[in-house]
């Protein structure tokens, strides 16, 4: 966008007032600041009384994020999956939701071929657990992850209450919500975050709480830090356990048994999806389809058999990004994912003694995660809440010297957030047009380009079971449409590739009470037609 587009957009738009963009901005946060200067005594007291009652500040919290996301249904439907990875972990949801690790190679598996999903010798997912629980328990995938953010943001309360004061550890709660409520990428989509935040809340609220009271429930909540990481993202649950190594925790016959617990649940998916104890899912993909790509200090990875044409696409994009890894720039500008705007503000008053170890641990994160070509805010997801820490901290500090300082940065935030949630809230397309590229990290869904939502209306309509050969095209992008549930033979709607006439009348064979039809992506727009 050139200098001249941005000075459009705030030119006066088309109102009584007259008012630019620019100015309603102005006007808001006036507005915002106005009323919390005027009720600034009834908000703080407000604030003391809930938090000085954990139980009710952590079941508030817990319904904030999920609550305020429905809210925004209307214009922001249920998120749909779109991308490889949200379709391989739901594949593993639903597999656990069937009570089973790993579902029987299907004997018309070359026709289900997908990114970062085993056909032999299992069919399965690539990934491991600790997600795939999450998304299985409430039902609805979604359902998990609305209360994976809930559960999030009262832990985050419970976490800094061990640090700072209780109503500063609430403020740390609501500045969770704010960051990584309805707007963030983490609730809008099936890949995780939360489960691995979760889990570093666990770990860093009990640290402090063990080594004063050396208590069997902090030791226990610990563990299951340590155990919901592994099972989520293993290689990041070696640096957690680390950090919790170098502090020499109490009780440590204690911390291990939901360590030990997790270390065969994770041994027992590893053998029931590959075949052997010892070896990852992830491992077996690489050797296979030669993805994901291998760490930048090993050679590229080759394949080992035949690849579909998007499978060939996803190689030699992964083969590019292990040659050419990200900067540490790049890796740096994730930092905004974790803070709002104006907290950065508030971080240089934590540079002090007792703060320079939770710098530490998330620099130590960083370095840890160096090895991998890509970068994504869920890496370290698991020092989240050392974040929030540093903000929280910096902000009771700064509180301390001048309250007035901490008021305006606090204000800020409330602004920013109620502003961008407010517009999505009203829900003006127009709005989400000329505001979209200004909306920071904010990641949420919003109509329908692909024409996925109208394709599941379509094939809902229609009686009957379904099977939909997808056919792509020259210009086609890793995004995955070849998606099918753990029991394919059962599914409704079967998703299959187009291999061409006679391939494809061996699968109309095998399935021949089913309705087959056409659907090509990539034409414009894209099409679902009768086979």
């Amino acid at each position: 966008m050139n200098v001249l587009q941005i000075l459009r957009f705030f030119l006066p738009g088309e109102n009584p007032l007259g008012f630019g963009l620019a100015d309603a901005i102005e006007l808001f946060v006036a507005a915002l600041g106005f009323a919390a200067i005027l009720l600034r005594h009834r908000i703080v007291a407000g604030a003391a009384w809930l938090s000085a009652r954990p139980r009710l500040a952590m079941s508030t919290l817990a319904v904030l994020p999920g609550g305020l996301r429905l809210a925004l249904l209307r214009h922001h439907p249920v998120p749909v999956p779109t991308v490889p990875d949200d379709f391989s972990f739901l594949l593993l949801a639903d597999t656990l939701a069937h009570f089973r690790l790993a579902n029987p190679v299907h004997p018309m598996h070359r026709f289900f071929e997908s990114l970062f999903i085993l056909q032999e010798p299992s069919y399965s997912s690539i990934y491991p657990p600790g997600q795939g629980i999450a998304l299985a328990v409430f039902g609805h995938p979604w359902a998990g992850v609305l209360v994976s953010a809930g559960v999030f943001a009262a832990l985050c309360f419970w976490m800094l209450r061990a640090w700072v004061a209780p109503v500063w550890a609430l403020c740390g709660g609501l500045i969770a919500v704010a960051t990584f409520g309805p707007l963030s990428k983490w609730t809008n989509d099936y890949w995780g975050g939360f489960v691995s935040a979760i889990a570093g809340c666990l770990v860093f609220g009990a640290l402090p709480r063990l080594r004063k009271s050396g208590s069997v429930r902090d030791a226990l909540l610990l563990g299951a830090g340590l155990g919901i990481q592994l099972l989520t993202r293993p290689l990041e649950s070696l640096l957690l356990a680390a950090v919790v190594l170098v502090t020499l925790p109490r009780r440590p016959g204690l911390i291990a048994l939901p360590v030990a617990a997790a270390c065969l649940l994770t041994l027992a998916h590893n053998h029931a999806v590959t075949g052997n104890w010892m070896t990852l899912p992830y491992s077996v993909s690489r050797l296979q389809y030669g993805v994901p790509a291998n760490f930048t200090f090993q050679a590229n990875a080759k394949p080992a058999r035949p690849l579909t044409a998007e499978q060939q696409l996803a190689y030699e994009v992964e083969s590019a990004a292990h040659d050419q890894p990200l900067s540490w720039e790049e890796r740096l500008r994730s930092l905004r994912f974790f803070l709002l705007p104006p907290l950065f503000a508030a971080v240089p008053f934590c540079l002090r003694r007792r703060w320079l170890w939770v710098f530490g641990v998330i620099a130590f994160f960083f370095a840890g995660t160096a090895f991998y070509p890509y970068f994504y805010p869920h890496y370290i997801a698991a020092v989240t809440c050392l974040f929030l820490l540093l903000a929280v901290a910096g902000l009771e500090h700064l509180n301390a010297l001048r309250s007035e300082a901490a008021m305006v940065l606090l204000i800020f935030c409330g602004a920013h957030f109620t502003f961008w949630y407010g517009l999505h809230l009203a829900g003006n397309p127009a709005i989400f047009t000329a505001t979209s590229a200004y909306e920071g990290t904010d990641y949420i869904n919003y109509g329908d380009s692909e024409g996925r939502i109208a394709f599941a209306r379509q094939l809902g309509s229609d009686p009957g079971n379904h099977l939909v050969f997808v056919r792509y095209g020259a210009a086609h992008t890793v995004r995955e449409w070849v998606h099918n549930a753990a029991d394919i033979d059962r599914s409704r709607i079967v998703w299959a590739l187009d291999l061409g006439e006679e391939e494809d009348r061996r699968l109309r064979n095998y399935y021949p009470s089913r309705k087959a039809w056409l659907l090509q992506p990539d034409v414009r727009p894209p099409r679902l037609t009768p086979y």
